[in-house]
């Protein structure tokens, strides 16, 4: 039976949500802004995926875009209009929504709808953590011999508006997506790629929007920084890299992404929305999909990567991925092989 979110929940799931974005995920401001809006129009309601029958269909909702872009924009009705027609799609079939990944904002993905369509979250987003490709949000569902992706999206505002609806191939529909956001100005909501509840259970992340929710009350319990990481790093069993000032920042916006490096100290981060790597000495300790996270250390806040500054003071962590709940995307070798050409120049 599904059961209703508190405010509290809300803030909690947007810094939990943040931390297991790893540096993508949304603008932690942008998750606040939306708890507020959500819990003004009513209370959302979660449902735990062992509730639903296995021949059931959910579909996936998602903000796709640049990160940093600053005319994004989506309204309720464009947000609505996407899982509409996805419902219509299906016959009516839906029985509940799911987000994508984790993070700031799109770990709360999907509460907005669920208020305004009386439609319940399921608790198994497709990932556990933020990722940079719509790819690697969908299942593993191109790896389904014949299988034909749909997607409604909606966004922009003004003579940015944009939507529609896209079938086929799942990377030419993902990439029309990623189109779409630019010229709505950065952002599209997305309604895409209805499963069944048995599909999602082997290929998706159960429990994860619980585990972000828990993180982020944990943190929020912390009185002061170092109590706050310390919290974190208990919760996830991570580590604490170095803290110190950024150095050497860059981002530069590539085909809808934001790519870029900083360090810190000794040390080496590239992103690819999300951190992709941390390295020391030329050589990579680590790499996605382990989580590698930013904090900025005097406003006490998780910062994802399009909102470092150079000079900043911040404390890096690493988790390592077998402490997250991850997709099965997160184990395809091809999917992953992106990262390195993507990356190449700014490693």
């Amino acid at each position: 039976m599904a059961k209703g979110l508190s405010y509290e929940d809300g803030i909690a799931a947007v810094y939990g949500g943040a931390i297991l974005g790893g540096g993508g995920g949304g603008l932690l401001e942008e998750g606040l802004k939306l708890v507020e809006e959500i819990f003004a129009a009513g209370e959302p309601q979660i449902v735990d995926i062992n509730e639903l029958n296995q021949e059931d269909l959910v579909a996936c909702v998602a903000m796709v875009g640049a990160p940093s872009a600053v005319d994004q924009y989506i309204s309720n009705e464009q947000l609505c209009w996407s899982y509409r027609n996805m419902n219509n799609h299906t016959n009516q079939r839906l029985k509940g929504i799911i987000t994508n990944e984790n993070g700031a904002i799109t770990t709360i993905n999907g509460w907005l709808q669920s208020v305004l369509l009386n439609v319940p979250v399921v608790d198994a987003p497709c990932n556990g953590r933020a990722h940079p490709t719509g790819i690697m949000g969908s299942l593993n569902l191109h790896e389904q011999q014949g299988y034909q992706s749909v997607q409604f999206y909606a966004g922009g505002k003004d003579d940015f508006a944009v939507q529609g609806f896209v079938e086929g191939n799942l990377h030419s529909t993902a990439k029309t997506a990623r189109q779409a956001s630019i010229l709505a100005g950065g952002l599209v909501g997305v309604t895409r790629n209805p499963v069944t509840i048995d599909y999602l259970q082997k290929h998706g992340a159960p429990n994860a929007i619980t585990m972000a929710i828990e993180l982020g009350y944990r943190f929020l319990n912390g009185q002061i920084f170092e109590e706050k990481l310390a919290n974190v790093l208990q919760h996830l069993n991570g580590v604490h890299i170095v803290s110190g000032e950024v150095m050497n920042y860059s981002l530069m916006k590539d085909n809808g992404f934001d790519v870029g490096k900083l360090s810190v100290g000794d040390y080496h981060l590239t992103f690819w929305n999300e951190y992709m790597t941390l390295s020391k000495e030329g050589q990579v300790q680590s790499k996605f999909p382990d989580l590698i996270m930013t904090f900025d250390t005097d406003k006490m806040m998780p910062v994802p990567s399009a909102s470092i500054q150079e000079g900043m003071h911040v404390a890096v962590i690493h988790v390592d991925q077998s402490n997250l709940k991850l997709s099965s995307t997160m184990q395809n070798e091809a999917l992953l092989q992106e990262i390195d050409e993507v990356i190449k120049d700014v490693l």
